[in-house]
C-alpha cells in the first residue's frame, strides 16, 4: 500500500507504518457505538450544589494541600472559523453585489464600533453603502488592517474597559488566572497549547500585558507554549477509504482534533489542573462568577481525591469485606461506576483498586438551552463496569432507539469546564495515555481543495481520551460559559462592558 516514498514520509513525521495501518484499519471497520446506559442528570450522575455546599467546596479548595497548580489552555490553530461568515460576506462583495442587512458582514459593519478591535482611526466615520462594508471586513480579515483572518483567537482583541484598557482572549486567561490558579508562592502557572507559527504573535500579546498585571494582581506569571506533536496527525483517505493523495502524490496528513492534547497534559508537572478553552472567556463582570464555581469545580476534585487516597491507603493496610463494601457504595453513588460481580474476594479487592487508582476529573455541567456542546452520559464499558462520560452526538448510534432516547432526556451538557487531579496517591505522575479509550474516535467528512475526503479524530481530550479516569459532574451556571465561536458573539452581553 505504501511506497518508499511514503514510508520517508510517515517516519519523517515522526510516526510509524504501523501506526499509520492501524489508522487505517479504523476507515474500513468504523469505531463502535458507545453502549449508553442513560443520561447523567441531577437524579442520578450531576450533582447540583446548594450554596453552602458550594462555599464549602471553595473552603476545601482554599485549605488543601496540592503539588502545584496550572491552568491549561487549548488555543492551536487560526481563527479562520470565527470569521468564515465573514470571509464569505467579502466574497460576494469583492464580485461587485451588496449583502443583506441581516447577513454577518453587514451585522460586522453596521455595530463596528461596539467591537473592542475597533479604533476610528482604523475604520474611519460609520456608513452604510457596499463600499463602506467591503472597507470594514478588508480591514478586519486582511493585512490591509488587522489581518485578524489568519491569527489565532488568542491574540484577537475581545474586550473594551470603561477606563480604555482592551484585553485579548489570552490576556482575559491572564486574569483569571490571578483570581483562582495563583499558587502559595504568588506564581501563576499557564500551559497554553499553540500552533509553532503563532508563537511570536502569542509572545507579543503577553509581553504587552504581562507586567502590568504582575504589578496589578501581584503575581508572577509562568507561560508555557506547547505544540500538537505532529506525529499524532492522522492520515486522510477518499471514498474508498484508500490513501488520500495531494497533487503531488504525497500522503495527506490531518491534525487528529483536541484529543491529541492528551500528550501535551500528559507533559504537565502540576497536580492540580484546570481546563478551559482559549475563548471561552467573558468580560471582567463575570469574573466573581467564574472564579467562584472554578473554585467550587476545584475543592469537589481535591474532595474526591483525598477520598480515593484514603481508600487507597486503607486497601494497603488492611483490605476487608466490610473496606470493599464501602469502596463500593462509594464508586456507585459519587461517580456512577459500578463493578461486575468477581468470582472471589481478591479479585474484587483489585478491581475496586483498579478503579480507584487512576485520575481525577470534575467536569462543569450547565443546563442544555439550546447551545452547542457534548453531553453527559452514564456508559456500559467493555469490562462489564459502568462509568461517567462526555460524548459527541457523532458518537452515538442515531439508529439505537435507547440511544436516542437517552439524548432526548439529556438535561446538561458539557462547556469544556474541567478540573484534573494528575497524580496518585503516592505521589507520582499518572501515565494518561495508559487511560486512553483507542476505540472512541470517530470519523468525519473534510475536503482539501475542493475534493472530498474523510479524516480520522482521535478520542477527544474531555471524551475518549479520558475515558478511564474517575469522573464527577457537578452543575455550573450557564453564566459561567461565552465562548465566542463566531466573531459576532463578542456583541453579546458577556462580552460587552
Amino acid at each position: 500500500m505504501f511506497s518508499q516514498k511514503d514510508i520517508t514520509q510517515i517516519q519523517e513525521r515522526g510516526s510509524s507504518v504501523r501506526n499509520v495501518e492501524e489508522q487505517m484499519d479504523h476507515f474500513r471497520k468504523g469505531f463502535p457505538w458507545m453502549k449508553i446506559v442513560g443520561p447523567a442528570t441531577p437524579a442520578r450522575g450531576i450533582r447540583v450544589l446548594s450554596d453552602k455546599e458550594a462555599d464549602d467546596a471553595i473552603r476545601y479548595y482554599e485549605t488543601s494541600q496540592v503539588d502545584g497548580k496550572c491552568k491549561f489552555v487549548p488555543a492551536s490553530g487560526a481563527a479562520s472559523r470565527m470569521f468564515k461568515d465573514i470571509f464569505a460576506g467579502l466574497s460576494v462583495l469583492e464580485k461587485g453585489e451588496d449583502l443583506p442587512a441581516e447577513a454577518p458582514g453587514s451585522r460586522l459593519a453596521a455595530q463596528i464600533d461596539r467591537f473592542a478591535f475597533y479604533t476610528r482611526e482604523l475604520f474611519g466615520e460609520k456608513g452604510d453603502s457596499a463600499a463602506y462594508r467591503r472597507c470594514v471586513l478588508e480591514k478586519v480579515l486582511t493585512d490591509k488592517g488587522l489581518g485578524y483572518g489568519s491569527k489565532p483567537k488568542g491574540v484577537i482583541r475581545f474586550h473594551r474597559y470603561a477606563d480604555g484598557e482592551v484585553r485579548t482572549a489570552i490576556a482575559e486567561h491572564l486574569v483569571e488566572a490571578a483570581s483562582y490558579m495563583r499558587n502559595a508562592d504568588g506564581t501563576c502557572n499557564l500551559v497554553v497549547t499553540i500552533s509553532p507559527e503563532h508563537k511570536t504573535l502569542f509572545e507579543d500579546a503577553l509581553a504587552e500585558v504581562r507586567p502590568v498585571y504582575e504589578a496589578r494582581y501581584g503575581v508572577k506569571y509562568n507561560v508555557t507554549f506547547t505544540y500538537q506533536d505532529k506525529a499524532t496527525d492522522t492520515i486522510a483517505v477518499d471514498g474508498k477509504n484508500k490513501p488520500f493523495r495531494t497533487e503531488e502524490d504525497a500522503l495527506l496528513f490531518r491534525p487528529a482534533g483536541h484529543g491529541a492534547l492528551i500528550y501535551n497534559l500528559n507533559q504537565v508537572e502540576e497536580e492540580l489542573v484546570s481546563i478551559k478553552n482559549i475563548d471561552n472567556v467573558a468580560h471582567e463582570k463575570l469574573l466573581g462568577t467564574t472564579a467562584r464555581y472554578k473554585k467550587v469545580l476545584m475543592g469537589e476534585a481535591l474532595k474526591v481525591r483525598d477520598r480515593i487516597f484514603d481508600y487507597l491507603r486503607r486497601m494497603d493496610e488492611a483490605p476487608s469485606v466490610a473496606l470493599c463494601n464501602e469502596v463500593e457504595n462509594f464508586l456507585d453513588k459519587e461517580l456512577c461506576v459500578q463493578i461486575p460481580l468477581a468470582h472471589n474476594e481478591s479479585e474484587r479487592v483489585e478491581m475496586l483498586r483498579a478503579k480507584l487508582n487512576r485520575p481525577v476529573r470534575v467536569c462543569g455541567m450547565v443546563r442544555n438551552e439550546g447551545e452547542p456542546g457534548g453531553g453527559p452520559y452514564i456508559i456500559a464499558g467493555k469490562d462489564g463496569s459502568t462509568s461517567l462520560q462526555i460524548l459527541e452526538s457523532v458518537q452515538i448510534n442515531k439508529d439505537d432507539e435507547g440511544a436516542m432516547t437517552a439524548m432526548s432526556r439529556a438535561t446538561h451538557f458539557n462547556p469544556v469546564d474541567l478540573v484534573c487531579c494528575l497524580k496518585d496517591y503516592k505521589g507520582r505522575k499518572f501515565d494518561l495515555l495508559s487511560h486512553v479509550d483507542p476505540e472512541a474516535g470517530f470519523i468525519s467528512s473534510k475536503s482539501y481543495q475542493g475534493r472530498e475526503l474523510k479524516a480520522l479524530e482521535l478520542p477527544g481530550l474531555w471524551n475518549g481520551a479520558m475515558s478511564d479516569w474517575n469522573t464527577l459532574f457537578v452543575e455550573v451556571p450557564l453564566e459561567t460559559f461565552n465562548p465566542v465561536k463566531v466573531v459576532l458573539d463578542l456583541l453579546r452581553p458577556a462580552h460587552q462592558a
